[in-house]
């Protein structure tokens, strides 16, 4: 029986061919071969641009959040929804604040991925920034966080891969922003950055007098504090992350929070709270740190700093939107007559604490409630709000944020965060001040 004659390779059926075997090679040489270093492009802008806008440094993260429709139960599935998120401690600032008016730029780093498209593609749908400062590395997989929720919308589990953070968000890269970052009315850091990233950009700040907040993240990260403390204008910590960051600071283990289990109303529940944490809260203050925003869950936030702080020296550097001009037409005069201090005042050296109440919310999602308290904080203080306004502003913020399934709300009300901030300010109270 003769062998039948071959049939020619058509010009395309080659050149698929070869395709096909390039892309093996291609896959067996990532395998074995070290990676190449990440080309790193940069859009120059000129100082007037950079000026206009806050920076904020730090994860954008996939969120991954899985709610069941009945109690979760430990070696097996239940039934429940799962959805995807755009997340990340910085990532949801700086949504946070574009939202209520204040364009931030953002220094960051994803992946060549799906997860990293996703929240490419978020970003740009929400109008925000990403001519500079987001870095997308491939053969490199987007910083996750898949969160486990009971049906309270509380945390019951959560695993966080954010290697990426710390592996490319390099002190060479955040020194590419030097002009961005000297000129700005703020900055922003959160503790996903390496230690020597975040003295690097502590570095920058302090050279060009940009007050800077660290947004602890965990109580893992926020000892990171610790070797920047003395640069730090204000941070942001729930009541653990303040005791891990006054021992981180001290000898660990000196300071304690001793949780009570009940109280019978809400005053008893904050001064027990104020009696727990003041000795770390004025310890930090002791270390450099000259703003502090202790957010208490629904008791609200402890604002504790000496009677002579400013959080942004330049007003100059704020760019005032009209979501602020609304905030501050419903707000001014707010604060208590009766408590006379100036915290914009100089030649004081008196310690404050003020204790600024939550409003109460139908809880949907606790998950981006700090983001956005730091948000509005940060956000009306660009605005021209001063600090205990910018407070107030922060908790009506998180409120909305607790309302709603997304970490940031798809949009939100001047009206109604103005009338939340309002009810928060005349009930403000002044817990300390010698």
């Amino acid at each position: 029986m003769s062998t039948p004659p071959a049939v020619p390779m058509t010009a395309a059926a080659a050149a698929a061919a070869a395709s096909s075997s390039r892309r093996r090679m291609e896959a067996v040489r990532r395998h074995l071969l070290p990676r190449p270093p990440p080309v790193l492009s940069l859009n120059q802008l000129s100082a007037a641009e950079a000026g206009e806008s806050p920076v904020i440094i730090g994860g954008m993260v996939l969120d991954i959040h899985a709610k069941p429709s009945v109690p979760p139960h430990p070696g097996t599935t239940v039934p429940g929804m799962v959805k995807y998120i755009g997340g990340g401690v910085a990532r949801n600032i700086a949504e946070c604040m574009a939202k209520l008016g204040t364009q931030p730029h953002m220094i960051s780093v994803i992946g060549d991925d799906m997860a990293g498209d996703f929240l490419l593609k978020y970003w740009r749908v929400a109008g925000l920034c990403t001519d500079v400062g987001i870095l997308q590395v491939p053969d490199v997989t987007t910083p996750v966080v898949s969160n486990v929720f009971d049906r309270n919308g509380e945390l019951f589990a959560g695993v966080a891969s954010v290697q990426a953070v710390e592996t490319f968000l390099t002190p060479s890269w955040i020194y590419q922003f030097y002009r961005r970052i000297s000129t700005a009315p703020l900055l922003m850091l959160d503790a996903n950055l390496s230690p020597e990233s975040l003295q690097a950009a502590c570095k920058i700040a302090y050279e060009s007098g940009v007050p800077v907040l660290f947004e602890p993240v965990s109580v893992v990260k926020s000892s990171r504090i610790a070797p920047i403390a003395e640069h730090i204008t204000c941070t942001s910590p729930n009541e653990i992350e303040l005791v891990a960051m006054a021992n981180a600071l001290s000898t660990p283990g000196k300071f304690n929070l001793v949780k009570l289990e009940q109280c019978n109303n809400k005053a008893e529940s904050v001064d027990y709270l104020f009696e727990m944490l003041s000795p770390a809260m004025f310890f930090l203050l002791e270390k450099g740190i000259k703003l502090l925003l202790v957010t208490l869950g629904s008791n609200g936030v402890f604002i504790c700093c000496r009677e002579h702080v400013n959080f942004i020296k330049d007003q100059k550097r704020c760019k005032v939107t009209p979501f602020s001009t609304q905030l501050l037409e419903k707000l001014e005069g707010c604060f208590l007559s009766s408590t006379p201090v100036n915290l914009s005042r100089e030649g004081s050296s008196r310690t404050c604490v003020f204790h600024l109440p939550a409003t109460s919310a139908s809880v949907v999602s606790l998950t981006g409630a700090g983001d956005c308290l730091v948000g509005g904080f940060l956000s009306s203080l660009c605005g021209g709000l001063d600090i205990m306004q910018s407070v107030a502003v922060g908790i009506a913020v998180a409120k909305a944020s607790v309302e709603s399934e997304a970490n940031i709300p798809a949009d939100f009300s001047a009206a109604s965060i103005a009338d939340d901030a309002r009810r928060t300010l005349l009930s403000a109270r002044q817990i300390w001040c010698q």
